[in-house]
Formats: C-alpha cells, sequence, structure tokens
C-alpha cells in the first residue's frame, strides 16, 4: 500500500473515530459530573462554560491509537510517538483526575507535574539523540543544512520539549483553539515528513503518526468548537504537546516547533513576560495572559481571536513547510 494513500486512510478513520466518540463519551463524562471550574479572575463571558464537561482529550488519544493500529503500519518511531504522547497524555489525566474527580482543585502539586514532565521529556530526549533520523543533528530551516548538538542535544531538546508541551498546554483556554491550532501544526509536520520519506523511512511512520493526531483533532474540533460540548482537559492538551514534541523531535525537525507553532510559543512567552514585568514593576503589559485572554479582554469575541490565530497558524504553517 501507497504511503500517501495510508495517510489519507488515517486521517479518515481518525477523525471519524474522534467523530462518533463524541456523542457516546460526552453523556458519560456529565453523568461523571467532571465539569469544568472557570476561575474567577477569567473573562466573565466564560463564566457560562462552568459544568462544561472536561477530559474529552481521552476522544484524541483513543482516536489516534485506533487509527494508527489498524493501518497495518508499525514501526519503531510510531511506537515512540504513541508512547510519548500517551504518557504525557497520562500526567494531563491524572491532573484532571484529581481536579474534576477527587474534588481537589489543585489537581497535582507543581513539582509533581514537572517532575512527571521532566522524566518523559528526559526520556524523549534520549530517544532522539539515539535513534532519530539524524541522531543528534538538528534540521536548520531555510538552510538546507543541519547542526549537530552533540553532548548539547539532549539538555536543548529537553528545554524544547518541556517548553512544548506546556505551551500547547497555555493555548487551550478557548473553544477549539488548541485543537484546531494542533490540527494545522501536525498536518504540517506530516507534510514534511511525507516529503522526505525518501531520503530516510522513519519519516514515513512519524508523517502517518502526525496525520492521525490532525484527523483526531478535525473530529474533536466537532464537539469542542465554540460554544464547547466538551473540553479537552490536561489529558488532551498534554497529550497532543507530547506528540507535536514527539514527532519534531524524532523527525529532527525541533527548530521549526517555533516557526509551525508560532502561537504555542507566543501565548508561552506572554505568560513568562506578564510574570516577570510583574514581579519587576507591579504593573502587567498585558490584560491578561495568557496572550488570547488579552484580546478577549480587549473587546475580541472567543469566535474572532480562535479565527484569528487559525489564519496565523496556517500561514506559519506553509513558511514552516517551504523551509526545509
Amino acid at each position: 500500500m501507497q504511503v500517501n494513500g495510508q495517510i489519507i486512510r488515517v486521517i479518515i478513520v481518525s477523525f471519524l473515530i474522534a467523530l462518533f466518540l463524541g456523542p457516546v463519551v460526552i453523556p458519560v463524562l456529565r453523568r461523571l459530573k467532571v465539569g469544568q471550574s472557570i476561575r474567577e479572575e477569567g473573562p466573565k463571558s466564560h463564566y457560562k462554560k462552568s459544568g462544561t464537561p472536561t477530559m474529552g482529550g481521552i476522544i484524541i488519544v483513543f482516536s489516534v491509537i485506533i487509527s494508527v493500529f489498524t493501518s497495518g503500519y508499525y514501526t519503531r518511531e510510531i511506537w515512540a510517538a504513541l508512547f510519548f504522547m500517551v504518557g504525557f497524555g497520562l500526567i494531563g489525566f491524572t491532573d484532571d483526575y484529581i481536579k474534576v474527580v477527587q474534588k481537589r482543585n489543585l489537581g497535582l502539586k507543581a513539582y509533581q507535574k514537572i517532575l512527571a514532565q521532566f522524566i518523559f521529556a528526559l526520556l524523549l530526549a534520549a530517544y532522539g539523540s539515539r535513534y532519530s533520523a539524524y541522531g543528534t543533528k538538528l534540521i536548520i530551516p531555510f538552510a538546507n543544512a543541519y547542526i549537530d548538538l552533540g553532548v548539547l542535544y539532549v539538555p536543548f531538546v529537553l528545554f524544547v520539549v518541556l517548553g512544548t508541551v506546556n505551551a500547547v498546554n497555555l493555548t487551550d483556554g478557548l473553544d477549539g483553539l488548541s485543537t484546531g491550532v494542533t490540527l494545522i501544526v501536525m498536518a504540517a509536520f506530516s507534510l514534511i515528513s511525507g516529503s522526505m520519506k525518501e531520503i530516510n523511512p522513519i519519516f514515513e511512520g512519524i508523517s502517518i503518526v502526525s496525520a492521525a493526531v490532525a484527523g483526531a483533532c478535525l473530529g474533536f474540533l466537532k464537539h469542542n468548537s465554540n460554544p464547547a460540548k466538551v473540553f479537552m482537559g490536561d489529558t488532551g492538551s498534554l497529550a497532543l504537546g507530547g506528540a507535536v514534541a514527539a514527532v519534531a523531535v524524532i523527525s529532527n525537525t525541533v527548530l521549526l516547533i517555533p516557526i509551525i507553532g508560532g502561537i504555542y510559543f507566543a501565548e508561552a512567552l506572554s505568560v513568562i513576560i506578564q510574570v516577570l514585568h510583574y514581579k519587576r514593576t507591579k504593573r502587567r503589559i498585558f490584560k491578561m495572559a495568557p496572550l488570547h485572554h488579552h484580546f478577549e479582554m480587549s473587546g475580541w469575541k472567543e469566535t474572532k481571536v480562535v479565527g484569528v490565530f487559525w489564519i496565523i497558524t496556517v500561514i506559519l504553517a506553509f513558511i514552516g513547510i517551504y523551509s526545509v
């Protein structure tokens, strides 16, 4: 079977599973009363979302796993990418479970979450240094060249993975925002990896996993777009962050994340700038962080913020695709 046809099949299967799992999973989440709590200091327009079922990220995770398992295409890099997606997703699931099922609002303690993320990020960095397409080399965008980080590879990738996973998590703040952005990002990574499959067979597997995630996001968007019937929760946002990080590390395209995932980068940077500036001056640069809330507080409708961020991601995705 040709990989191009396989990729299309994986997208369709993943999309359909996510689409049809929604009406099954969402009522179960409602019965379990795993509703989202809304921060009092957040935009007032979000108060009506209180009680909307969360932990819907399990729909995405199961859709990806099932679509890949039924693809008949099994390689080490596929198993690795799924492992890290599920691993980070389990951290989010545990956090969600503690918050919404056990009714402990803070969920996992900060040090517990960071430690768990650190372990998986370190494992991913170590895996990439040995089994990625080019080892410790990274593809340099626009240069048609590589940079070999050598002993600096693991600490650098460790930092990027932690940053990426948490940036995707920060982006999950509006109906359909993180879902749509990640759909575009993973579609771009699938196209990039697919175009490089003749160079190294590893790219073939990464293209399939990326396509599966994109398809799952597309199906989940039906349930998560405004007004959202379900939120992905940390279960979904950390799983998606792990997926983005894993495909980038294994395909040695880590340096493309700030380009294709520019929205993630901007969201995380807005929080960092806000916190550092406030600690130093006791004043805020943004009306509220992350960045999407700043635009909401500036009078933009939620759907406008999401739409603009999607369009920006599409533009950045094309730039990323043509940079390699």
